[in-house]
């Protein structure tokens, strides 16, 4: 398995190594791959300074904060360039454990998406008030109801892709800047039939660092949903009507 880990940064600087040591603990055999979107703090002078010493790091510098999902697509774009056949997401403030990468990995046998997935049974959440579990719970099962996608944590963002599947995914339609990247991505994944499963994860809220969510951010999300959800109505009308299979998940 040819493996790349893409970490996004934007001010990550008390975490980059701290997660990249971590990675390579976790998982020798990965290519971690930084995309730092040029971190006023120095995460991409430290990104650096780990690549120097360790030819399994990369770093890619991208010249502004330009989004997650363009950061994401960038890191896919390089790791398809570079011969990996495994894709993995992975925050970079240690909310996503490294640990439990290994048991993602393990279900692409019967997948071709792995979603780390909170709310599964086994899985959960450390450090969240509970309004902040509702909220996130809330914005799943609308996702998930609005564009008819059968998974349970539709925004997290600790996933695995193989290379055969973002090839299939068109990575240039998906075009959300921000963490509904996410829910875009399984949208179009669910769309082009790809078999998606979850596995449990727990969840960890940051230690160090300041976090990017915000409520503007949940209400884009939210209001691009409704809109996919109502571009796409015709055709599961249509596949209701019709009586044809949705495609497979």
């Amino acid at each position: 398995m040819n493996l790349a880990v893409i970490i996004p940064t934007y001010d990550e600087a008390e975490n980059i190594a701290w997660i990249v040591g971590r990675v390579r603990s976790a998982v020798p055999e990965a290519t971690v791959l930084v995309v730092d979107d040029a971190s006023p703090d120095g995460t991409g002078a430290i990104a650096d300074e780990l690549a120097a010493h360790d030819q399994s790091v990369h770093v890619l510098h991208r010249p502004g904060k330009e989004g997650l999902g363009a950061a994401y697509r960038d890191g896919m774009r390089w790791a398809l360039a570079h011969g990996h056949d495994v894709v993995v997401e992975m925050d970079a403030d240690g909310s996503h454990r490294p640990e439990q990468l290994p048991s993602l990995l393990e279900a692409l046998g019967s997948a071709d998406v792995v979603v780390g997935s909170r709310w599964v049974p086994g899985g959960g959440v450390v450090g969240w008030p509970l309004w902040r579990r509702m909220l996130s719970r809330g914005g799943s099962a609308y996702a998930r109801f609005a564009l008819g996608v059968p998974v349970r944590d539709m925004t997290g963002g600790y996933r695995v892709f193989t290379s055969a599947a973002l090839a299939r995914l068109a990575l240039d339609e998906v075009l959300s800047q921000g963490y509904c990247f996410q829910i875009d991505m399984l949208w179009h994944a669910r769309v082009a039939g790809l078999r998606i499963r979850e596995v449990p994860i727990t969840f960890a809220e940051r230690e160090r660092g300041r976090s990017k969510m915000s409520g503007a951010i949940v209400a884009e999300a939210m209001l691009r949903v409704t809109g996919w959800a109502v571009s796409s109505l015709p055709a599961r009308i249509h596949r209701a009507i019709t009586k044809d299979p949705a495609p497979a998940g």
